[in-house]
C-alpha cells in the first residue's frame, strides 16, 4: 500500500471545500445593499426609514406644518446646527411653540455660533428650516439607521446625549466642483412615546474648520 503525502491530503480537502463553497454560495462578484440594520432589536427598519424619509421631504419642500404631528408631544424638537449637541443651549420647540412661529415669521431666535466666523447665527424659524437645515440637499442622499457614514471636526455626541434613542441619518457626500468638502449631514433623532416613534431633534454636521 502507497502513503499519500499529508500535503498532497490537505490539498484534495481544500480543494473540495472551495468547491462545495461555490456549488453552495454560487460564483457572485457583486452584493446586494440593504439597508443598515439598526442596533436596536425594537427598531423596524422600514417604518422608521418611512418616517424619517417623510419628514426629510416636508423639509425639502417647505412644508413644514406636515411634520408638526411628528414632533414629540412632551419634550418637543431641539435644533442643533452642527454634530455637537449642546444640551442647554440649543433651541427646543414644543409642537405648538413649532406652529405657532412658522406663522410669525418675523420673530427671530438665537441658534448658535457660525464655524469660521464666529458670528451667532439669528433668524426666524422659516429661514433657519430653508437655508441651514436645507432638506433637499438630501433628496437623493445616503441613508442609515443609527449608524454615521458622516464624519467631520466637529465632535459628534448624538450617541451620549440621546442614549435610549434611535437616529436616522442623510448623507450627501458633496460635489465633485469643490471634492466633497461641501458634504452635509441630516440626523433625525426620535424617541418612543406611549407607543409610537416621534421626532426629537434635527441635527445638522457639516465640514467645520
Amino acid at each position: 500500500m502507497t502513503t499519500k503525502n499529508p500535503s498532497y491530503l490537505f490539498k484534495i480537502a481544500a480543494s473540495s471545500s472551495i468547491a462545495l463553497l461555490f456549488m453552495t454560495t454560487g460564483c457572485q462578484t457583486s452584493q446586494t445593499v440593504t439597508p443598515e440594520i439598526p442596533t436596536n432589536p425594537d427598531v423596524k427598519p422600514n417604518a422608521l426609514a418611512q418616517q424619517a424619509k417623510h419628514i426629510q421631504q416636508a423639509l425639502a419642500s417647505g412644508n413644514y406644518n406636515a411634520i408638526v404631528d411628528d414632533i414629540h408631544p412632551t419634550l418637543g424638537v431641539k435644533f442643533s446646527m452642527y454634530a455637537y449637541v449642546r444640551p442647554d443651549k440649543d433651541k427646543v420647540f414644543s409642537r405648538e411653540q413649532f406652529a405657532q412661529y412658522l406663522q410669525q415669521s418675523k420673530i427671530r431666535f438665537t441658534w448658535g455660533q457660525l464655524d469660521g466666523t464666529g458670528e451667532m447665527l439669528v433668524t426666524p424659524l422659516p429661514t433657519y428650516l430653508q437655508s441651514w437645515v436645507g432638506g433637499s440637499k438630501f433628496n437623493n442622499a445616503t441613508i442609515s439607521i443609527n449608524d454615521f457614514k458622516a464624519s467631520g471636526n466637529s465632535i459628534n455626541n448624538l450617541k451620549q446625549v440621546y442614549q435610549t434613542s434611535d437616529f436616522v441619518e442623510f448623507y450627501y457626500s458633496g460635489s465633485e466642483k469643490y471634492a466633497g468638502l461641501d458634504w452635509q449631514a441630516l440626523r433625525l433623532v426620535f424617541d418612543e412615546y406611549q407607543g409610537k416613534r416621534y421626532l426629537v431633534a434635527i441635527i445638522n454636521d457639516r465640514s467645520t474648520v
